[in-house]
């Protein structure tokens, strides 16, 4: 069997794999998997930074992708975008990934495992890379840095239906109290606060009823984005917090600032402090005549 490692880097097929990748099994769980968008101007030693971006509950992965490739070819630059499928061991789940454990899958680690792949399939820099998720990919996004906030050059977590807040007096999910037993990895406040972190929200978005649905009454997408807005800051964590008009619970909505917050830091454009606004930034999309509208992303 051949192993991926014992290619060599200039080997013929890594020049098949760019542009728009097929669905790679993770390596260390094959139930996960992954696709990538690779620039064509990639070459054997671009060492080509990576932006991972995390699905929804309904797991668009094609479209979450298609998204950004403007962007990816802009700043060549490798999208990697993981399906954690729903349904593993419990039919019904859709949620497992959210918290970053379920059903004896550590996410975060097949993630980790995924980018070492990349690493070594296209020689990418991976060392740190960018994140973003929208919903229950941005309940994962915020997680994975809380655990790993050595990997992340910045993140991008967009109208999460649940938070963790920096509180050690409350257990995981809802605080980091139990995550040296839990994950073996204590929460280190001061190593999240060196990561810059945008938190974007459709003006439209209000989620009551969605959250209610899943056992938590009373509570509303804004209101979840504030508290983590507000255990960040009170930890000095750079926060961007951008509300869209006119935008529901809908990722591609919400995407254009997460697009303009990593290329202000891509650019050197990036600024210190904490900082609201509402904006409608451009929307670095195709122009329309290539655009298959896509269903909305929860």
């Amino acid at each position: 069997m051949i192993r991926l490692a014992d290619l060599p880097a200039a080997h013929p097929g890594r020049r098949l794999l760019t542009g728009r990748t097929p669905f790679f099994a993770a390596p260390a769980e094959p139930r996960c998997s992954y696709c990538a968008y690779v620039p064509r101007t990639w070459t054997p030693d671009a060492r080509m930074p990576v932006l991972v971006a995390v699905h929804g509950t309904g797991r668009n992965v094609g479209a979450l992708r298609e998204g950004l490739i403007p962007f990816a070819d802009r700043h060549d630059l490798i999208v990697v975008t993981p399906l954690f499928p729903a349904g593993i061991d419990d039919p019904d789940d859709v949620h497992n990934y959210k918290t970053v454990d379920a059903h004896g899958i550590r996410f975060d680690l097949v993630l980790l495992d995924v980018l070492e792949q990349v690493r070594v399939r296209w020689n990418a820099r991976v060392d740190t890379v960018m994140l973003c998720g929208h919903s229950g990919g941005g309940q994962f996004a915020h997680r994975f840095l809380y655990l790993h906030p050595e990997r992340l050059a910045a993140v991008a977590v967009s109208a999460p239906g649940s938070v963790t807040l920096l509180d050690h007096s409350l257990t995981w999910p809802a605080g980091i109290g139990d995550t040296q037993e839990r994950f073996g990895i204590p929460v280190d406040p001061a190593a999240v606060a060196r990561v810059p972190v945008l938190l974007v929200i459709g003006g439209d978005d209000d989620g009551r009823a969605d959250l209610a649905a899943m056992g938590l009454p009373g509570r509303s997408r804004p209101e979840e984005l504030d508290r983590l807005a507000g255990s960040l800051a009170r930890h000095r964590t750079t926060v961007r917090k951008v509300e869209v008009p006119r935008v529901g619970h809908d990722a591609a909505g919400t995407q254009p600032p997460i697009i303009d917050f990593f290329d202000d830091l891509l650019t050197g454009r990036a600024e210190s402090g904490v900082r609201s606004e509402t904006c409608s930034p451009r929307r670095d999309t195709p122009p329309a005549q290539q655009r298959t509208p896509a269903p909305r992303e929860r």
